[in-house]
């Protein structure tokens, strides 16, 4: 088949690297326009761009897909399918009817929970076992199409969202390998989704970050990997931010003030509402990540209350 790709992300490389591998044709590759990043706000290009040019495919970056010319420029590849995974852009329904087979999305969790913009990280916030990828058909709903194919994933007990984010691209490469041949044939089976299941990851804000100890601590536990590695969840201590990049549910019960730290056994363990979190590694401004231990040694945290 005649394939476009589109794509923006780190997530959406194995996908594209997969489709080069295959016998199918990327004919073309749509990509976010380059943007200033970093420190000294250069044009910075797309990871998705930098693969489609080492492979030498013609690299299209509008600012939108609505304007007829686009639209002509689309249609002159005269694609069979157009494959989109986290391109970061509303397609239009000309858009959408311009391939000969339509176009699928891959989506990072099992439809239809996680509709939406976070679903890695909320499926961890929410405490979910189990998540995985939806390879689906795209219609103008928010990732409301039917679904095409499914890859779960059991969520592992120090899976951080950086961690699930490299597992489900992979995934998500293979899975929509295994639809490919089933759409080209045209015994593709769709499934609708449940709409009475379904549930919105809203996008992170950074406001999130900052830790209420209130809370108790399976709920900050599962925060914390959630929010690895952006925005990363943060506290005040003695008044700098210091960043939490990993920690641990102790379900003991505690006096404490919620936030006081409590040294135990060298470890660093602070109150919450119920339970202590034990912190793993934590992160000063201006400073590299540290192991507890390497903190513990250079602050004095015992009964020090954090936010």
């Amino acid at each position: 088949m005649k394939i476009l790709f589109a794509g923006t992300p780190e997530f959406s490389v194995p996908s594209l690297q997969a489709l080069l591998d295959s016998n199918h044709t990327v004919c073309a590759v749509y990509t976010q326009p380059d943007r200033p990043a970093g420190r000294g706000r250069r044009e910075q290009i797309s990871p998705v761009k930098e693969l489609a040019l080492k492979h030498g495919l013609p690299v299209i970056q509008p600012l939108s897909l609505k304007n007829e010319e686009d639209l002509q420029v689309l249609k002159s590849f005269n694609a069979d399918l157009m494959v989109v995974v986290a391109y970061g852009m509303i397609l239009t329904e000309a858009v959408l009817e311009s391939p000969r087979l339509g176009c699928v999305n891959v989506h990072a969790s099992l439809l239809p929970r996680w509709r939406g913009a976070a679903p890695i990280q909320r499926s961890l916030m929410a405490g979910d076992e189990v998540t995985g990828v939806t390879i689906m058909r795209i219609v103008r709903k928010l990732d409301a199409g039917d679904m095409l194919h499914k890859e779960e994933y059991v969520i592992q007990a120090q899976d951080t969202a950086s961690d699930l984010h490299d597992r489900l691209a992979e995934l998500g490469a293979i899975g929509l390998l295994k639809v490919l041949p089933d759409l080209e044939n045209g015994t593709i089976l769709a499934e609708r989704q449940d709409e009475s299941l379904v549930t919105y990851a809203e996008k992170l804000t950074k406001i999130e970050a900052i830790i209420d100890w209130t809370e108790d601590a399976k709920t900050l536990a599962l925060k914390v990997r959630g929010l690895n590695a952006w925005p990363v969840a943060q506290t005040d201590y003695q008044g700098n931010v210091l960043r939490i990049w990993q920690a641990e549910a102790i379900l003991t019960e505690t006096s404490l003030e919620p936030g006081v730290v409590s040294l135990t056994n060298k470890n660093m363990d602070v109150a919450t509402g119920n339970g202590f979190l034990r912190l793993h590694e934590v992160q000063l401004p201006g400073g590299k990540r540290l192991s507890t231990q390497a903190f513990i040694n250079a602050h004095e945290v015992n009964g020090v209350k954090l936010g």
